[in-house]
C-alpha cells in the first residue's frame, strides 16, 4: 500500500480488518514517491491488538531493528528519530509523569516492550521535564547511592543544568555528582 496521504498503515490494518490475508509492506517503509506501507507498524499493530484481529504474522519482531538499520545503511535512507517503532526516540521518554510511571511499570505508557522490537531496553531521557524519580533511577545505575539530604542537594544542581542544556548525559551527571561531593 502507498503511502502518498500518510495512511498506508491505517489502509493495509483496515484491509486486514475487511478480510485481506496479504498486505504490502516494507522495511521502515521505503518505496517511490512517498513509500509504502511499514512492515514493523503493521506487524506490531496485529501483534499488541492481536485480540482485535485474531492474527499472527510468525514474523519474528525482535529482529526488527537490526533490520532497520541494516536497511537505513545499505539506502543511505535515514530513519526518523522520532518514527514509530525502530525510530532512535521510539521508546524515549523525558517527561517526569511518564518516566516515573515506566519506572513503576513499563506498560503504563508503552503498548510493547522495546525488546519485541530488539531493542535492550528504552530510554529515560533526562532533561528539564524530568523527575526525581527518574535522576535517582539513572544515577544509581551509574552506582551513586545518595541519602535523601545529598539526593535533595544533587537533584536541585540537575535542575539548574537541565534548564540550560536540552538534554543531560551520563558524562553530565557525573561531574555534577563529583563537583557535589567536592
Amino acid at each position: 500500500c502507498h503511502n502518498d496521504l500518510g495512511l498506508a498503515v491505517a489502509n493495509s490494518l483496515a484491509a486486514v480488518e475487511g478480510g485481506a490475508r496479504q498486505v504490502e509492506c516494507t522495511l521502515n517503509g521505503i518505496g517511490e514517491r512517498a513509500g509504502n506501507a511499514a512492515m514493523e507498524e503493521v506487524v506490531m499493530a496485529l501483534r499488541v491488538r492481536k485480540a482485535f484481529f485474531g492474527l499472527e504474522t510468525g514474523i519474528r519482531t525482535e529482529e526488527f531493528v537490526r533490520a532497520s538499520r541494516l536497511v537505513s545503511t545499505i539506502t543511505g535512507m535515514l530513519v526518523q528519530p522520532n518514527k514509530a517503532i525502530v525510530g532512535a526516540n521510539a521508546f524515549a521518554h523525558e517527561s517526569g509523569i511518564h518516566q516515573d510511571g515506566l519506572l513503576k511499570d513499563k506498560r503504563t505508557y508503552e503498548i510493547m516492550l522495546p525488546e519485541q522490537v530488539g531493542l535492550s531496553e528504552g530510554s529515560l531521557v533526562l532533561g528539564k521535564h524530568s523527575g526525581r524519580h527518574a535522576f535517582r533511577a539513572r544515577i544509581e545505575t551509574l552506582g551513586y547511592r545518595l541519602s535523601e539530604e545529598d539526593l535533595s542537594s544533587a537533584f536541585a544542581r540537575f535542575k539548574r543544568l537541565a534548564d540550560q542544556k536540552k538534554e543531560i548525559y551520563e558524562e553530565d551527571l557525573e561531574t555534577l555528582l563529583s563537583e557535589g561531593s567536592a
